[in-house]
């Protein structure tokens, strides 16, 4: 792939990037034809973990005598109806939130639970919402750390691990030990593509080592809600890790053959890979994304 096309690519995941946090940031009302059929549904996980899905990430939300906490908030339209949800099983407004990253589908509500919580994420988390265009500070993380955090809330020991150059520089993957559900954010796309923001730290490598990691640190019984996607395991994480493998290998072979990206966008990675295609990914943008990563070409 020559520069100018990787600084294409590199431009057009800034956008997509930009445009999520955009989104997030927009005035309720100018957002209202998009959400105003989303319905918030929870459903068990395990012991006080439940996962809520609406528009944009998954969130998870553990609530128990020491009231609610959740991971990740969706979009700001949306937090009333989040916050319906949670009292509906017995929860009450977060005390506190824990961000995977900072993409805007899965920050967008910190502005409002952020003015009765305490927002928890990584240091790039901050300095990434810091950078984004009129976002409100009531929803920056208050606390922030490097590597890992450990929450002690429900009954429950959370660990909260940062796995770097993933799906963005700021990835944190949430591991409720004593109800045994991980929390993943953005670093699984169940059963889809994923997106990988290369322009905000983000890489294939990154993606591929920190999903061999959960597989090693993980109990083999754990459930795991995905950043998007329906409730998964460690058989979903092995079946992603070795897609994402096959398919670099595939788009790293016909590259080195001679043909270019466009050649191999229209080739396509064949029938088997057809419904990994049919989420926010698609095939030709996971090809571009696999191109333009080191190793690939």
């Amino acid at each position: 792939m020559n520069a100018l096309t990787r600084t294409r690519r590199r431009r057009a995941d800034a956008l997509l990037a930009a445009s999520l946090l955009t989104l997030a940031a927009l005035p309720a009302a100018a957002q209202d034809d998009r959400f105003a059929n989303v319905e918030v549904v929870a459903q068990p996980v395990s012991g006080h973990v439940y996962m809520l899905t609406g528009a944009g990430g998954n969130i998870g939300a553990s609530i128990g005598p020491d009231g609610t906490l959740i991971v990740d908030d969706q979009y700001q339209p949306l937090a009333e109806r989040i916050a319906t949800a949670l009292e509906e099983l017995g929860g009450d407004r977060p005390k506190l939130i824990l961000n995977t990253h900072f993409h805007g589908d899965h920050t967008g509500g910190n502005p409002v639970f952020g003015a009765t919580g305490a927002i928890v994420a990584h240091d790039n988390v901050r300095a990434r919402l810091l950078d984004a265009e009129d976002f409100s500070p009531a929803g920056l993380p208050v606390l922030t750390f490097a590597d890992r955090v450990q929450v002690h809330f429900n009954g429950d020991t959370i660990d909260v691990v940062h796995l770097p150059a993933g799906h963005t520089d700021g990835d944190s993957v949430v591991w409720f030990r004593q109800d045994n559900v991980l929390h993943m954010g953005d670093l699984l796309f169940h059963g889809a593509f994923p997106f990988i923001d290369l322009s905000s730290g983000g890489s294939v490598d990154g993606v591929i080592a920190n999903l061999t990691k959960v597989l090693e640190m993980m109990p083999a019984d754990v459930r795991i809600i995905p950043g998007h996607g329906a409730l998964a395991d460690l058989d979903d994480v092995r079946e992603s890790l070795a897609m994402i493998l096959e398919t670099r290998a595939s788009v790293a072979a016909a590259l080195a053959s001679g043909l270019s990206v466009d050649e191999v966008v229209s080739r396509g990675l064949g029938d088997e890979w057809a419904s990994w295609g049919a989420g926010f990914i698609n095939d030709e943008r996971w090809i571009r994304t696999l191109a333009a990563s080191p190793g690939s070409s």
